[in-house]
């Protein structure tokens, strides 16, 4: 493979300075609960690190991972983790089209046989053989055994990816399945929610571009780190729960003040994910901070656990 530029390359010429790299490294391996120590040898692999190839394919999904990720508020080292993969191939940003987007993809796994990274998001139709999604006359079924048969590691990205999300919802007319089903020899990371934190894939990315190796997982195949604790651990509204205040409707007098909405339906306290740590649109926000209870996004089933205005039993 021909020399790439290093990330630290385009670290400085975004006008990064080594200090905001290390403090990134820094901020990176304290989420991903590493010790001190790894923050220098994270920054130095970094560093050095040249483009990896990925190869993203999209089947059952409504694209709102990849908005999420290409909406981010952030453009820092984040974003420039995301501009230092060599992204050969992906559905819905790539410039190429037709014969030639699949001349790309299949160029990228022979010249990178057993290193690219395979990232997958959306569920996998299986039903009737899978023809009720295609691309290039090619069921998704095919095309994930085909691409993650010479993958160095898959990563399921969204809640369609790991748990089968809303395609695979009661009655389930596809016969929708997550990656997990269909890959079951390759490292697989699981990266739920509807959609995912940004920063969430950014940092398994920069995980595996240091160390080469899934992050710790809980049983759920998904980044100890970012799914260790539920929101409602991490919610500012937790104090309320623990007084037995709870808003009644969402435009009562507990509404206004804050008060935790458990009897509103939020499912907050059996929802493992980082909104309430991290949150959205540059740590402004999250859902139960604006207003709205949790729906539950980031585990297995959530559709058809319905009920988002009913409180858990």
């Amino acid at each position: 493979m021909d020399r790439q530029d290093t990330l630290i390359d385009r670290l400085a010429r975004h006008g990064v300075t080594r200090r905001a790299f290390l403090k990134y490294c820094a901020t990176l391996a304290s989420l991903m609960a590493l010790p001190p120590a790894a923050a220098r040898a994270m920054a130095e692999a970094l560093a050095k690190a040249e483009r990896p190839s990925v190869i993203w394919l999209s089947f059952q999904e409504c694209t709102g991972c990849t908005e999420s990720l290409t909406r981010s508020h952030t453009h820092g080292v984040e974003a420039l983790i995301l501009e230092s993969l060599s992204l050969d191939y992906h559905h819905t940003l790539q410039a190429a089209s037709g014969e030639a987007a699949e001349r790309a993809r299949e160029a990228a796994m022979k010249r990178h046989a057993g290193r690219y990274l395979l990232v997958v998001d959306g569920s996998i139709p299986v039903k009737d053989g899978g023809v009720y999604s295609t691309f290039a006359g090619i069921s998704n079924l095919d095309l994930l055994l085909e691409a993650a048969r010479d993958a160095a590691a898959v990563v399921a990205v969204g809640t369609c990816a790991a748990f089968g999300g809303l395609p695979a919802a009661k009655p389930n007319p596809t016969g929708a399945v997550p990656v997990a089903e269909i890959v079951r020899d390759k490292p697989l990371i699981n990266v739920p929610g509807c959609p995912p934190i940004p920063e969430v894939i950014t940092g398994v990315l920069a995980h595996w571009l240091v160390f080469r190796t899934p992050p710790a997982l809980d049983r759920l195949g998904r980044p100890r780190a970012f799914y260790g604790d539920t929101v409602h651990d991490h919610c500012y509204r937790l104090p309320f729960y623990f007084q037995g205040k709870y808003a009644k409707s969402f435009d009562d007098e507990g509404a206004r003040k804050g008060w935790c909405l458990y009897e509103l339906g939020c499912k907050g306290p059996v929802t493992r994910n980082a909104c309430a740590r991290m949150k959205w649109n540059g740590a402004t926000s999250f859902p139960v901070e604006s207003g709205h209870g949790c729906l539950g996004c980031s585990e297995p089933g959530f559709w058809d656990a319905g009920g988002f205005y009913r409180p858990m039993s």
